[in-house]
Formats: C-alpha cells, structure tokens, sequence
C-alpha cells in the first residue's frame, strides 16, 4: 500500500484497502483489550466515521444510479442491483436509493455529513420534518438548523425550528379562496408543428402538477435492459401511454359506450371430454356431421347481466410438444419402415440426425400445419363446438383471419387479447388495459392480420423498440415470443421446445 507522507490515501483503492484494515483491526482480539472507559469516546469517533462512510455511499451510489451503471450488468434500477449483489431485501435496497436521493438533493446536509457533523439519522428526520415547505427555502433552512447545531442545538431544538419556520411561511400564503392565488394563471396550450409533431407548454396549479408527475413517475420507469431513453424521452412517453389509456378506457366525454360482452371460454380439451365427443370427433375427420346436446347460461344473475350482452363463444388451446413429437416419429416411421434412430436410446438427440435446430425448426413447421387443421370455421374445434354446446355458445365463428386489413378486426383483437393475457415482450407484464394488440410483421410489409400474425404489446415494446429502435418479433406456434435487436441479440419468453418427448 502506498500513501502520501501525510498518512492519507493515494487513490480510491489505497482509501478503500485502508478503511477495510482498519475495520478488520478493530473488530479482531484488539476491541476485546479496550479500556472501557475510553469506549464512550470510540463509539462517538465511529458516530462520526458512520456519517462520512454514509455520505460516500450517498454520494457513489448518487453517480451510479445517474450513469445507469446497473444496465451494463443486466440489471433494469439500482435497487434491483443493490438487492442482487449487496445482500439487501429488495424492500431495504429502494429504501437506500431514495434515501439518497433525498439526502444528494439538501446539499448543506450532504455537506454536514460527509465532514461528520449530521448524523444519516438525523438527516433523515429533518429531511421529513421539512417536507411540507417548498422546495426554495429548504436550503435556507437546513444553513439555520446546522448553524443552530453548531450552537449547541439538540434535536428538540431543530424541531421546534422548523415547525416555527413552517408555520411563519403558512401565514404568509395568499387565502385560498382569494383570486390572487395564481388559479386564474392556469393555462396549457398545445401548437402543433411541421410533420404532425407539436409543441406544449403551460402554467400547472399545484394539484394539476402533483398529478401529472405521480404519472410520470408511474409510467415513466425505465422497462428493461434495453431502455436507454433519456428521462424527458420516458416522461414524453408516458404522457402518451397516459392518454392512450384513458381513451382505450372510454373515460373521455362524447364517446359512445357499449354493450356489456361476455366471452364464454372453454378449452379444446374440454370439448373433448364431452359425451359425445369422440363420434362428433370421428364423424369429423370421415366427412364433418356434427350434433349433441346444449349447455345454457343459468340463474337469475347470469340472465341479468347476458339480457343485452354481446355473447362470443372463446375456445382455447395449448401446444404439447409431445404429440408434435409424436406426428413427426410416426410419419418418418411409415417413410423409413421403421421406428427413427436417437427417439429412445438418447432422449437429448434430435430424431432423424437432425441438428437441434433443425429439429425446432421441423417442430414448429409440423406445429403451423397441425393447427391449421383443427381450426377455422371447418376445423375439429368448430365441429365441437357447434355439435356439443347450444345456443348462443354454437352460433357462426367471427373471422379471425381476414388476410390483409387496414386495422385489426374487434373478434381478433379480443382472441389475441385473449390468448396473451398481457405484454408479451420477454420479461414485461403490463395488462392488456395498457397495451393494445399489433401485427407481428407489419402491414406495410404486407403483414397478414390473423391470430396468429398479430400480438399484444405495450406503447414502449411495440412503438419504441420494435418501429424505433427495429427490434425483430416473431410469434412461433407455441406462443412463444422471440425479439431480436438490430445487433443480433435474442430475448425468448420462454426456452425452445425439448428435443423430444421425455
């Protein structure tokens, strides 16, 4: 270790080397040989060193939170980082960002702190006290209570201080009710510019101010690793995302409302283990007759609400892998002769010695081509649908592929709604309330729009990384989801399927 000649550090690390010796010495045998009547004044010493060591963190996890040092590591916040790597709850770890936050933005305590003259405890206690005050005179504040410190002032004083200083500047405030108050200021206007963009500016009252930002905040995080918008790029965003939403909601005047909907959802398998079933089944596959018996919607209340419902009858579906897998192996066994080498001896081997791409690839080939078969309006689940349940669950299909279109049919809006549940962007979980559905390629690429060509994601996804940035997404037979950045980096919502059934 190297020092200057006045015993101090000569760099971060020596500092850093230093600090942790001299914790190590005095929590080894030597605390254990302390005089105890020099312990008062060690404990007011490490008081002190407490205070300067909490305005250090204060003022590097300050610079790597501004620097976003936590996306270089794969982390979306510095909280996120602090829990992961510092054995923090995750609780404690956005406590300790906006406590610095809030102790770097009083510079006069951050001051007193690192010179070891504030306490983090105290700092915190002033920091609340002073809250109710506006942000301006808050430094003017904090010079009086250090200054009343200095004198000898104990934390009874301080807060005798600043309910006296929040008072005086309480009576000093225009009467609410008088015009004078800044109300009538209020204003916003909105020009637009050159290509449809705009220009806004106003006077905010503070309810309107405190509204806006709670917001901001709230929609304005930044959404993963690949974020690298600047904050006014997030606020303007999340001012748009703001808006969408309330008129996806409906909630803004003169806009005509609808009838309640009800979709009454049953699964494929479901369908199938109706009596009956295995004949409708069979019959389909021979030629495509199909009858049964009814299911109808029951009770006072269910009649209450389906009077005037706009009714749509939802079948649902999942892939098993396992049956692909199954079509495959039968098909190459009826070519071959017999059963396809690697399907037993090594169930980590591709069938058919293909590499395991190749096998996913053939997988969601055979996966596109087996729902293609069962469904649509002359598909099995149709069949089953209309011959086993009655009326209004067996009335006409609505179109959920209309080839290319404009705008997204309102029946495949809410299948593709219906199917994600939410964003599907790896790792984002935002309600369909806050997304809307978009096609998976777009249409002036000549992207089809049908279920499976179209996909929901929010503002961000869709708007910022896929048309801005030129993420890549593809939507594989499975449901999963697959992007892909301009750079060649790849997220999966979940891993690709096995190589075979286990």
């Amino acid at each position: 270790m190297c020092i200057a000649g006045d015993g101090s550090p000569g760099s971060v690390g020596e500092a850093l080397a230093m600090a942790e010796a001299a914790l190590d010495f005095l929590n080894g045998p030597a605390r254990d040989e302390i005089d105890p009547a020099a312990l008062s004044e060690i404990l007011l010493t490490l008081s002190g060193i407490g205070a300067k060591y909490s305005a250090a963190w204060n003022a590097c996890l300050s610079r790597f939170d501004a620097n976003d040092c936590h996306d270089s590591e794969g982390y979306p916040t510095s909280a996120s980082w602090l829990a992961h790597k510092t054995q923090t709850t995750f609780p404690a770890a956005r406590g300790q960002v906006k406590q610095m936050r809030q102790v770097t933005a009083r510079p006069a305590l951050d001051e007193a702190m690192a010179a070891g003259l504030l306490s983090l405890s105290w700092a915190r206690e002033i920091i609340g006290l002073t809250k109710p005050l506006p942000p301006e005179m808050r430094d003017g504040i904090d010079t009086l209570l250090l200054d009343a410190m200095a004198r000898g002032a104990d934390l009874d004083d301080l807060r005798m201080l600043i309910r006296t200083a929040i008072e005086t500047w309480k009576s000093q405030q225009p009467d609410p009710d008088e015009p004078d108050d800044g109300f009538a200021d209020r204003g916003l206007t909105l020009d637009p510019t050159y290509g449809g963009a705009g220009h806004m500016r106003g006077d905010l009252t503070a309810e309107c101010t405190a509204a806006l930002q709670a917001v901001l905040d709230a929609l304005g995080k930044k959404q993963g690793t690949e974020d690298d918008r600047t904050q006014a790029q997030r606020y303007h965003d999340a001012l748009q995302e703001a808006c969408e939403l309330l008129i996806r909601a409906k909630m803004t005047p003169d806009r005509a409302g609808a009838d309640t909907r009800i979709d009454a959802v049953v699964s494929l398998a479901e369908l199938l283990g109706l009596p009956g079933a295995t004949a409708i089944e069979d019959a389909w596959l021979a030629a495509g007759a199909a009858a049964g018996h009814h299911v109808f919607l029951s009770g006072t209340a269910a009649e209450t609400i389906s009077c005037d419902a706009l009714i749509t009858p939802v079948v649902t579906g999942g892939a098993d892998w396992n049956v692909i897998t199954e079509i495959i192996e039968v098909v190459a066994g009826a070519l071959t002769g017999h059963r396809p080498a690697g399907t037993t001896e090594n169930p980590s081997v591709p069938p058919l010695g293909l590499s395991p791409e190749e096998w996913e690839a053939l997988q969601h080939a055979v996966a596109k081509l087996s729902i293609g078969f069962v469904s649509g309006p002359g598909g099995l689940a149709s069949a089953l649908r209309t011959g086993l349940l009655g009326h209004p669950c067996n009335s006409r299909s609505l179109p959920l592929d209309v080839g290319f279109a404009q705008s997204i049919p309102d029946a495949i809006r809410r299948a593709v709604i219906r199917r994600d549940q939410r964003c599907r962007w790896p790792g984002c979980d935002r309600r369909p309330a806050q997304s809307d559905v978009h096609h998976v390629k777009h249409k002036k690429d000549g992207g089809p729009t049908s279920v499976d060509s179209c996909v929901t994601l929010c503002q961000y996804h869709h708007d910022i990384c896929v048309h801005r940035w030129g993420w890549a997404i593809d939507l594989l037979p499975d449901g999963e989801v697959r992007v892909t950045s301009p750079d060649g980096r790849v997220l999966r919502s979940h891993p690709p399927p096995p190589a075979r059934a286990a």
